[in-house]
């Protein structure tokens, strides 16, 4: 009787549902379809071709297979019998090419898969330490690939796949599973701290891929922020993809006296550290250029021992790829005080002007803005304006009085939160927040750091963070994910914090939601919170989140649309559309769909590339902060969707995991 009401609910859903799964009709003659990038192609379009999976039957695309990497870490755990001192979180980007699905995991480990089933190929260990302070978190966002011209098929190394390591190594091994390539610097690896000062280990790491160019292999590094002044050099260095022979570097804070951007760096061009390149980068091979989004000088939020407008940080600076040399570079940020670092690099597009298609290229920002420059000068295509910002900044600070914004495009996260702005699900919890925000400096963005506290909004996390965005070539449109929550920025004198507690002005540690910093070499310690009511539920109203196009070509924005419930954050679990903070992006195809995973709620997401609408979800083993990916592995087979589901090791939510799960058509 049981298997009977069981078999009657199944019919009552098969038929409620339209009859079961339609038959998809595949061109036997499709041809393979691959993602040889982190962002598919060098210029991160984050677009595919494919057209499998349509609007029509999207409701049908079912999980296909699901693999597990086994790479997990709570912090102060134990893996492998080892201790490890951070979470993992879990923000890797597949590559597939020639026939293997290639996946990368927090322990720097690569692992090759059947494309089609998830069975296991082959794994290659790096061996990762996995002792050191890498950032609070274990994470490696990606691969890159490159086929040597000199070497047959067959040849050992002939494809190489490169893994820039946490503890700094650049390891190159080759695509059949047979090992270190032998040619490539020392059985496989270049060390990528050789010259640099490291006094905490794990301080100077790297989290994001690789980018190949030609014949050259570009890496930049993660740098820890806000500990002193003098931190490690952000250099972004070029090797050859063949040897492992370094071939340049660049390093974004000027040392040249000759160097023209030396002159906006007043004071501080040669104790100051970072600047570096931390988030993915992009690449135009044809052009010969790589773009680097560069970051803030250390520390992050006071600027006074680095006086000027710091130029070449918080830039795209676009290099010959094959010399280092700078072509052109654009800053967004004229001296960084915010942590508003370029988390990416730009998707290369083209836009309409004057009947004639112009190379282009389109850079977020953790501010919510959208730069659409010049690909070849680096000129704004669409306006940008200088506008004046607030002043007033704590005793011995710079500030810039202008800050650059898109004119065409409104911002697309909100940046001015005031007393009567303040949201709360209760009357109760909403004048606690009016009292907060009311107690601290709130005078709009780019509001500098101050003795009070000082509302930062978009937080230090965006905006649009590392996931960068889409580039729908058919449609014109830019596909792009925001976070909207802000955060409370405090400056406190060096005496007044040894009295509060001494740890603050020896090193980082985090106390009843406050993030410390010493910034050592300062006069101040900082410390930062996103700004919460009594409940754990933001000031700022909601949505949290968003998924939003722009038009390329006029700036215009298409649509907006909250990305994300907090059903799987509140003690009562339900799905109002309130949006969550995101990190990771987008993925467009060309059958008009952009999937999504990137919230902290456990579902990844499809929607109408056209108009917003949200059609489809699947529940996944955990949040995906991962950009996912798709292919078709063979001639006439099925297109897949891959995503990386591990959970956010920064974030409250605890639940992580090491699934990657992929989704196709029956």
């Amino acid at each position: 009787m049981r298997y009977q009401l069981i078999g009657g609910l199944m019919l009552l859903v098969w038929t409620f549902s339209g009859c079961g799964p339609r038959k998809v009709e595949r061109d036997a003659q499709a041809p393979v379809e691959e993602w040889p990038n982190y962002g598919n192609d060098p210029g991160s379009s984050r677009y595919s071709p494919l057209t499998e999976i349509t609007k029509n039957n999207l409701r049908d695309l079912k999980v296909a297979w699901v693999y597990h990497t086994g790479d997990v870490s709570y912090a102060n755990s134990t893996w492998n019998g080892k201790k490890v001192w951070a979470k993992s979180t879990f923000e890797a980007t597949p590559l597939f090419v020639d026939g293997t699905l290639y996946i990368v995991s927090p322990f720097n480990r690569i692992i090759a898969l059947d494309p089609e089933t998830g069975r296991e190929k082959w794994t290659f260990d790096p061996k990762l330490d996995r002792i050191g302070y890498y950032g609070d978190a274990f994470t490696c966002r990606g691969l890159a690939t490159w086929v040597d011209p000199e070497r047959q098929p067959g040849d050992v190394c002939r494809r190489s796949i490169y893994v820039a390591t946490l503890d700094g190594r650049l390891v190159a091994v080759d695509s059949e599973g047979r090992g270190p390539c032998p040619a490539f610097g020392t059985n496989g690896e270049v060390p990528l701290t050789t010259g640099v000062k490291i006094p905490i280990k794990g301080e100077y790491h790297f989290t994001s891929p690789p980018t190949v160019a030609g014949e050259t292999v570009i890496v930049g590094s993660a740098i820890n922020d806000n500990d002193r002044v003098d931190m490690e050099s952000g250099v972004a260095r070029g090797f050859n993809a063949r040897t492992g022979a370094l071939v340049w570097s660049f390093d974004p804070v000027p040392r040249d006296p000759a160097d023209p951007a030396r002159a906006t760096w007043q004071n501080g061009a040669d104790r100051t550290g970072a600047g570096n390149v931390w988030g993915p980068m992009s690449a135009d091979p044809e052009h010969d250029l790589v773009f680097l989004p560069t970051t803030s000088p250390s520390p992050d939020f006071f600027g006074g021992e680095r006086k000027g407008e710091d130029r070449n940080a918080d830039s795209l600076v676009a290099l010959r790829a094959s010399t280092g040399k700078v072509v052109w570079a654009f800053q967004a940020v004229h001296h960084d005080l915010w942590d508003y670092d370029l988390p990416s690099g730009p998707s290369l597009i083209e836009v309409e002007r004057n009947g004639q298609r112009v190379a282009a290229l389109a850079q977020p920002s953790k501010m919510g803005f959208l730069f659409i420059l010049n690909r070849d000068t680096g000129e704004p295509i669409l306006p940008v304006e200088e506008r004046p910002v607030p002043q007033g900044g704590v005793e011995g600070e710079w500030l810039s009085p202008t800050q650059p914004f898109p004119a065409a495009t409104p911002p697309l996260a909100p940046n001015r939160l005031q007393p009567e702005d303040a949201w709360g699900l209760t009357p109760w919890d909403r004048g606690k927040c009016r009292d907060l925000i009311a107690g601290l400096r709130h005078d709009g963005i780019f509001t500098p750091p101050s003795l009070q506290g000082s509302i930062e909004y978009p937080g230090y996390v965006g905006g649009t963070n590392w996931g960068g965005v889409s580039f729908d070539r058919t449609r014109g449109l830019i596909v792009l994910n925001q976070s909207n929550v802000a955060a409370v920025v405090q400056l406190i004198p060096k005496d007044e914090a040894q009295r509060l507690n001494r740890r603050s002005v020896t090193g980082g540690f985090v106390e009843d939601g406050w993030e410390y910093a010493p910034m050592k070499g300062t006069p101040y310690v900082m410390r930062r919170k996103f700004l919460l009511s009594p409940w754990g539920m933001p000031c700022s109203a909601p949505p949290w989140g968003t998924l939003a196009a722009v038009e390329a070509s006029t700036g215009r924005l298409r649509w907006q649309v909250p990305l994300g419930t907090i059903r799987d954050l509140a003690l009562i679990p339900f799905s109002i559309k309130l949006g969550t903070p995101t990190l990771g992006g987008p993925l467009t195809t060309a059958s008009g769909l952009t999937f999504i995973g990137s919230t902290l709620d456990s579902t990844f997401r499809a929607f109408d590339t056209e108009t917003g609408q949200e059609l489809w979800q699947a529940r996944l083993p955990a949040p995906a902060p991962a950009t996912p990916m798709t292919y078709r592995a063979r001639q006439g087979g099925r297109q897949f969707i891959v995503v990386a589901a591990g959970g956010h090791g920064k974030a409250s939510n605890p639940k992580l995991s090491d699934a990657v799960v992929a989704f196709a058509l029956p």
